[in-house]
């Protein structure tokens, strides 16, 4: 039912603006607004209808294991893709939801193929050369945002996983730098390091009570 209705919309957005089904749709979505450290990251992704990938959903429903699978798939068969991706320091001088459309947008500008519109995941879509529209829960029910969220998730990963080895005492390689209770226990016990999203209220309020110490 939801992807029908997702079918439909995306239908509509088509025709209203002026595309058919040959058209060139760019699916987008990003990985780390919740965080308290390392930056966002986002996939833009345009699928080659003559190349069907099996089992793209929402990237959270996935295992690493099939989710790294699924990357290497979209890579191979899809006809664009590229990533975009606000730092920590971006992220604390504006906000999370500038920093990840920023990165939207840099995802869909890095594509070697221009897309004639772009489906995005959320409620808000980022400004664009091309026409945009927002998909409430679109990773799970239009496949070129699901292969994006794909993407972004992976790489995120990657990222955070190569950041444990330079911050050890976090465990970045097991939370990805979520807040969870793991997290912020090292968190209490080191302070927060250079990667650390001093905006976002746990770390700030850590950083607070080590500076009255």
């Amino acid at each position: 039912m939801k992807k029908r209705a997702a079918k439909k919309a995306a239908d509509l957005f088509a025709a209203s603006i002026g595309v058919g089904d040959g058209a060139v749709i760019a699916g987008v979505d990003e990985a780390g607004r919740g965080p308290l450290a390392g930056p966002v990251m986002a996939a833009a992704v345009i699928l080659d209808p003559r190349q069907a990938i099996a089992g793209l959903k929402d990237s959270k429903l996935l295992s690493p294991k099939r989710r790294e699978a699924l990357a290497a798939e979209i890579k191979a068969k899809a006809r664009s893709f590229a990533y975009g991706r606000a730092e920590v320091e971006e992220i604390d001088r504006s906000n999370i939801l500038a920093a990840a459309l920023a990165a939207m947008r840099r995802a869909v500008s890095g594509l070697g193929v221009a897309p004639d519109a772009a489906w995005v995941d959320g409620n808000i879509a980022p400004a664009l050369p091309c026409p945009a529209v927002a998909v409430v829960r679109g990773d799970a029910t239009v496949a070129a945002i699901a292969a994006a969220s794909i993407l972004a998730k992976t790489a995120r990963d990657a990222e955070m996983a190569a950041l444990a080895e330079r911050h050890p005492e976090y465990g970045f390689e097991r939370h990805k730098g979520y807040a969870t209770r793991r997290h912020l226990a090292a968190l209490r016990r080191h302070g927060p390091c250079d990667i650390h999203r001093k905006s976002f209220a746990p770390v700030r309020r850590r950083e607070a009570q080590l500076a009255l110490t």
